[in-house]
């Protein structure tokens, strides 16, 4: 295990680069505007028809110019009034067991999913999940159906999770700048619809953690699993890419200047249980056992 220190020193080199390289970008014109962002989202294929849930990297996309602003606004040009944007917006980025947030304030905890999840978590959703370790923010039609009732299930991604919800509407998964390795917390919403006892690892801790929750001026008591570090540190997400992209759910796309994966989510559930039935493939054991 890497030393959290360590790990935090890294991530801060990592920033200071970053923002150097954008600004060279910027000195030379490279810049991103809504109009060219939103051509390149029209690009990626992705439907407007439907529900689009998007992990992000804003250093990746290129020096854009508004910053977070202008490219929700581009995702939000993209999508039909009929659909319902969402992201990630958890308040950690530590390993779930090591999740010491004294108290999740649903309304005003940051997201630590990156800078154009907490543009969109504070200034853009209607409606953000109470669960705390993993709320999803989203906006649009369905945007309480998907999050209003997170917070009462035991785990992260049970039936009442935005996560499985958006796999059961047939929505699209946007990685921009990230992968599977990253951002493939709808792969364990695959692993809890096969069930705690009977998949084959044990991903959870035997005991489950309790977090404070304030919601709507109340503060509640939140019992969750939470994962298992050492199978966590085992985790091959990325070898399902080849897999999903054979198979039709996933296909390798540019949004701006970055690497992106779209993903149709129920085609992504539906070969990743019957793979995992025929052939053990798991995000563990993506070559299967």
């Amino acid at each position: 295990m890497v030393p959290t220190a360590l790990l935090e020193w890294n991530r801060t080199r990592k920033k200071k680069q970053q923002r150097k390289s954008l600004e060279q970008k910027r000195a030379a014109g490279a810049v991103w505007t809504k109009d060219k962002l939103l051509a390149s989202l029209k690009e990626t294929g992705v439907d407007p028809n439907k529900d689009l849930l998007v992990h992000s990297a804003m250093s990746k996309i290129g020096y854009v110019d508004g910053g977070p602003a202008t490219v929700v606004a581009a995702m939000q040009e993209l999508l039909a009034p009929s659909s319902t944007l969402l992201m990630p917006t958890s308040p950690v980025v530590t390993l779930q067991a090591k999740h010491e947030l004294a108290l999740f304030d649903v309304a005003s905890t940051p997201s630590k999913m990156g800078a154009i999840t907490e543009y969109f978590r504070a200034n853009v959703a209607s409606h953000r999940s109470a669960h705390p370790l993993e709320p999803v923010a989203a906006f649009g039609p369905r945007a309480e159906a998907y999050t209003s009732l997170h917070h009462t299930d035991s785990t992260s991604y049970g039936i009442n999770s935005p996560w499985r919800k958006h796999m059961e509407h047939e929505g699209q998964i946007l990685y921009i700048g990230t992968t599977l390795i990253n951002s493939g917390t709808s792969l364990h919403a695959v692993e809890d619809a096969i069930g705690h006892e009977d998949f084959k690892f044990p991903i959870y801790l035997d005991h489950r953690k309790t977090f404070n929750v304030l919601l709507q001026g109340r503060t509640l008591s939140i019992t969750s699993t939470v994962h298992n570090p050492v199978w966590s540190n085992k985790r091959e997400c990325d070898g399902l890419i080849p897999l999903l992209e054979t198979k039709g759910a996933l296909k390798r796309v540019t949004v701006g200047e970055a690497p992106a994966l779209l993903v149709d989510a129920a085609k992504m559930k539906s070969i990743l249980l019957e793979e995992y039935a025929l052939r053990g493939v798991t995000m563990y054991t993506p070559q299967g056992s």
